[in-house]
């Protein structure tokens, strides 16, 4: 049984549905390139349905970040007040404690999977991060995540690392289950492989997610 991440939700009826799916994590996406990304407003109205709806179980609210400034990480951590902050860009393992120490909440450090070299690259991180996030590295990407691409999930028994981690990346309801069973994965983390289109989330797809996953 893997923990759950749903990541690029939109709507607070999104986030409802990912609550009532009984997922673990929801991830909100804070950048303007993707499909997925939310205004601080936006952000807002998630985070005071996560408050109010104390009867649904309340998924950890996850910001997804690339290379933000302190700026932006202030301003989004006033609007949305995640439990954890998703690093998917460039960020040094001293940027990640510095992130850590200036917001006291959980960092994920997101690695893109290139090769071995990329889960050998990934251990300047442990004891840093809370959280590794392992996803694709396609070549054409013009997006950090969120593209639909999976990578070699067996190259996961290479990871030597002490720090927990997800798996992500092309998963699907249809695979997560095979994807566990090769990576021997504890938690999965999903975005398009839950969207009827970019941005669009399939509220059926969720639950079967979530349903697969566990």
């Amino acid at each position: 049984m893997a923990r759950v991440k749903i990541c690029g939700i939109r709507t607070p009826d999104d986030y409802a549905a990912v609550a009532r799916a009984g997922a673990d994590w929801v991830g909100m996406v804070f950048f303007p390139k993707s499909p997925r990304h939310l205004s601080l407003a936006e952000a807002a109205e998630i985070r005071a349905l996560a408050d109010a709806n104390t009867s649904l179980k309340a998924p950890l609210l996850v910001a997804l970040v690339v290379d933000a400034d302190d700026d932006a990480l202030d301003a989004m951590m006033a609007a949305a007040r995640p439990e954890v902050i998703q690093c998917h860009g460039n960020e040094t393992p001293e940027r990640l404690a510095a992130i850590k120490s200036r917001h006291k909440v959980a960092v994920m450090k997101a690695i893109r999977v290139k090769s071995e070299d990329s889960l050998t690259a990934a251990l300047a991180y442990d004891g840093i991060a809370d959280m590794m996030l392992f996803d694709s590295a396609p070549v054409d990407a013009a997006l950090p995540g969120g593209t639909g691409h999976s990578f070699d999930w067996g190259m996961m028994h290479h990871y030597r690392g002490t720090t927990p981690w997800m798996l992500a990346g092309g998963l699907t309801p249809a695979n997560v289950a095979e994807a566990i069973r090769i990576s021997d994965a504890l938690a999965v983390d999903v975005s398009s492989g839950v969207e009827s289109a970019p941005g669009k989330k399939d509220h059926q797809a969720i639950q079967d997610f979530v349903s697969a996953a566990q």
